[in-house]
């Protein structure tokens, strides 16, 4: 059993203001998993200065559990298949549990390629992809613009993935804020400088970046740069999927929401600063109106960069650390940060109720980096 977590929910000892829970982080993940726990019967305290302000305030929102299926990360694929299958069952419970419209949309996902060398090379992944049994479906240039006529007569072919499906990260943070504290949750608008800071049986860190400095963990800044852009006159965007491609070796993904929004990104570069640089905006636009020319056309609304949370093998960081009783992680999502939301909310949240780890977690266990970068 994990040291200092309470083995049942039945029999904690309720002591006048006692936590259970510190989750350090009010991201999608932090607050999730705050939400999970106090749904069980503990008391939860959350703490950020700046809720929803990380990763999640840039990202796009893509549940893309097979096109974001890479070589070498099938572990990592299992996880997200996994969390995506919970996710509209989680999405219906949360929009009712918070009375907040999440902007989960079912259309399915396109992937296209804008040259030749571009279909090539979307034609390995999707190899890789229909090798693992992942929905993924080639078609032909007549039968892609069948489903999507905004997307340029150049675009020399793609395929679908339906199960991908997208979510706004930005309603996400508000609905999960809202039923948290509906649930019982504690927020403490505090930074934490150490994990000592924390009064709770059990801390879990849900950082992001900020975990590295307060766990050690090899959790580094990747940056993305992101825009939104506005569909004219207050319409819906003139396409409906997600449309993920590569135009000219440029890899680039559009969203579109049904307010009017189309989310453009995302670079992916490693460096730690948030600047906004024209190299960035140019690259994202230049590829995006390849692929749907009447973006031109719509307004740029805002342009913006944040830092995802990396790990030397681009898999996330969840369960207990070694060495460190009562303390969890459930950080390093990198990419995948929103589509992983609710299965690391539920492994986390049974971990703490039962002490014991789900087999799932194995993976994903920060001891796989113990050996690289010791704890103190």
């Amino acid at each position: 059993m994990l040291s200092g977590a309470p083995s049942s929910t039945k029999s904690v000892n309720r002591g006048p203001g006692l936590t259970d829970v510190g989750v350090v982080g009010a991201g999608p993940v932090g607050l999730a998993i705050a939400w999970r726990c106090a749904q069980r019967g503990l008391r939860v305290s959350v703490y950020d200065d700046r809720p929803g302000s990380g990763a999640s305030r840039v990202a796009a929102g893509m549940l893309a559990p097979v096109a974001e299926a890479y070589f070498g990360e099938r572990e990592l694929t299992g996880l997200l298949v996994e969390s995506a299958a919970r996710w509209p069952a989680f999405a219906a419970e949360l929009a009712e549990a918070s009375g907040v419209d999440l902007g989960h949309r079912t259309e399915g996902t396109l992937v296209v390629g804008l040259t030749a060398d571009d279909l090539a090379e979307a034609g390995r992944l999707w190899s890789y992809q229909q090798g693992l049994g992942l929905p993924i479906t080639p078609l032909r240039p007549s039968a892609l613009r069948d489903r999507e006529p905004a997307l340029a007569t150049r675009v020399r072919g793609g395929a679908v993935a339906p199960g991908d499906h997208q979510v706004d990260p930005r309603r996400l943070v508000a609905a999960l804020r809202v039923a948290a504290e509906r649930a019982g949750v504690t927020f403490r608008p505090t930074r934490v400088g150490t994990l000592s800071e924390v009064d709770a049986r059990v801390t879990v860190v849900a950082a992001g970046c900020g975990a590295a400095a307060l766990t050690g963990l090899p959790v580094r800044p990747v940056k993305g740069q992101v825009l939104r852009l506005r569909a004219p006159a207050g319409g819906p965007p003139g396409f409906r999927h997600v449309i993920r491609g590569y135009a000219d070796g440029e890899p680039v993904y559009l969203v579109p929401r049904a307010d009017g929004e189309v989310v453009v990104g995302a670079t992916v570069e490693e460096r730690a600063d948030v600047e906004v640089t024209v190299g960035g905006v140019l690259r994202l636009l230049h590829a995006a109106a390849e692929l749907v020319p009447e973006l031109t056309e719509y307004a740029l609304v805002e342009a913006v960069a944040g830092l995802r949370p990396g790990t030397p093998d681009n898999a996330p960081v969840i369960g207990a650390l070694p060495g460190r009783p009562g303390m969890l992680a459930a950080t390093g999502h990198h990419r995948h940060g929103i589509v992983l939301t609710p299965v690391t909310a539920d492994l986390i949240t049974e971990l703490i109720v039962s002490g014991e780890p789900d087999p799932a977690l194995a993976p994903f266990s920060p001891a796989r980096f113990s050996k690289e970068r010791p704890w103190n």
